[in-house]
C-alpha cells in the first residue's frame, strides 16, 4: 500500500511539469532572457508569483497548480541572475545583483506585459526576498495589483536585533574589502547552515523539501548556493528604502501579509510592523508550527494559509462578472 508521504512525493504538480502549463523564454526590454512558465484559460483572474532568493519556480509548481485549479490564470518566472535566468555574479552558484533597483524595473516590465495580455483581477503574489521587491514596485508606483499576498517578505534580515542602518554600514565596510561579486558565506541559505540544518529553515514537511533536491538533481542550472556580500549590502539598501516614513503609509493596494514568528532567515518584527504601516494591511502570523516556506509547510499550517489568501481575494479582488 502506498504511504501518505509516497502519494505525495509522486504527485505530479510536485514533481513534474503540469501538461497545463507552457515553459519559455521572455525576454526583457535590455533582451536578457528570464525563464517563466504559465497556466491559461482560467476565468477567475490572473496570478503572478514571484519567487525567494535563490529559488525556481519547480519549487512551488504544487502552490501553482493549485491556483490554476481553482480557476485562475496563474504565471511565475525567475529573476534575473537566478535559476534558469542566468547570473549576475562571477560563478554559477553565488547570487549577486548590482543593485535591487535592476529587479524592481524587471518586475514592473514583467508585469506591465502579464497584465496586458490576462483577465483581472491582477493578483500580485511573492515570497521572501520577491515579496520585498514586489511590495517595493508597489510602493514605488510602478505596478498597481488589485491586490498582493506576501508570504514571509525579506522585510529584514537576522541577526534581527542589530538595526538595518547598522547592518547596513557594516556590510558597505565588506564591500568596499573586496569584490562585491564573492560569496558571503559557504552553503546555502543562511551564513554556516549546512545542508541537513538547511530543511530546519524552511519546512517542517521533509517530503515538501525533498521536492526541491530532486529539481535541482533532474535541472542543475536552477541550484544556487551563498549570496555574495554585495547582495546583502544591496538587500539591506532596499530594506532601508521602504522603512522611510511615508514609503508604505502611502501604499493604497490591498496587502496581505504571512509571516511565522520563529522565521530564521527574514525578521518577523519588520514583517509585523509593515503590517500596521500599510493603509489596508492585514496580517496572518504562524508561531512554531511554521518556518520560513510556508506555503511548502505541512498541509495543517499550508492549509491554513490558502485558505487566508482565498478569503482575502475573495474580498478584495472578487471574480468580474
Amino acid at each position: 500500500m502506498t504511504s501518505a508521504v509516497e502519494s505525495l512525493v509522486k504527485s505530479p504538480a510536485r514533481r513534474a511539469i503540469p501538461a497545463e502549463a507552457r515553459e519559455s523564454r521572455w525576454a526583457l526590454p535590455d533582451g536578457h532572457l528570464l525563464r517563466r512558465i504559465d497556466w491559461q484559460g482560467g476565468g477567475r483572474g490572473s496570478i503572478l508569483f514571484m519567487p525567494g532568493r535563490g529559488d525556481a519556480y519547480e519549487k512551488w509548481l504544487e502552490t501553482l497548480d493549485g491556483w490554476h485549479c481553482e480557476g485562475w490564470n496563474v504565471t511565475s518566472a525567475d529573476w534575473r541572475g537566478q535559476a534558469g535566468s542566468g547570473r549576475l555574479g562571477r560563478d554559477a552558484a553565488t547570487g549577486h545583483v548590482p543593485d535591487f533597483a535592476l529587479w524592481v524595473k524587471d518586475y514592473a516590465a514583467l508585469y506591465a506585459d502579464w497584465a496586458a495580455s490576462t483577465p483581472g483581477p491582477h493578483i500580485a503574489i511573492a515570497h521572501s526576498m520577491g515579496g520585498q521587491i514586489v511590495l517595493r514596485a508597489v510602493a514605488e508606483g510602478v505596478v498597481r495589483p488589485d491586490a498582493l499576498v506576501l508570504s514571509a517578505p525579506m522585510l529584514g534580515i537576522h541577526p534581527t536585533w542589530i538595526p538595518a542602518g547598522v547592518l547596513h554600514r557594516v556590510a558597505r565596510g565588506i564591500v568596499r574589502l573586496g569584490d562585491p561579486r564573492r560569496p558571503a558565506w559557504k552553503g546555502g541559505e543562511k551564513p554556516g547552515a549546512q545542508p541537513k540544518a538547511r530543511s530546519l529553515l524552511l519546512t517542517h514537511d521533509e517530503s515538501r523539501y525533498d521536492d526541491e533536491d530532486w529539481w535541482r538533481r533532474k535541472r542543475p542550472v536552477i541550484g544556487m548556493g551563498a549570496a555574495s556580500w554585495g547582495w546583502i549590502e544591496r538587500a539591506l539598501a532596499s530594506i532601508r528604502s521602504l522603512e522611510r516614513r511615508g514609503v508604505l503609509e502611502a501604499v493604497e493596494v490591498p496587502v496581505l501579509l504571512l509571516g511565522t514568528s520563529i522565521d530564521g532567515l527574514v525578521s518577523w518584527r519588520a514583517i509585523r510592523r509593515a503590517a500596521g504601516r500599510l493603509p489596508h494591511g492585514e496580517l496572518v502570523a504562524f508561531g512554531s508550527e511554521c518556518r520560513h516556506e510556508i506555503l511548502r509547510e505541512v498541509d495543517p499550517v499550508r492549509t491554513r494559509a490558502l485558505d487566508a489568501i482565498r478569503d482575502f481575494l475573495d474580498r478584495h479582488a472578487p471574480a468580474r462578472g
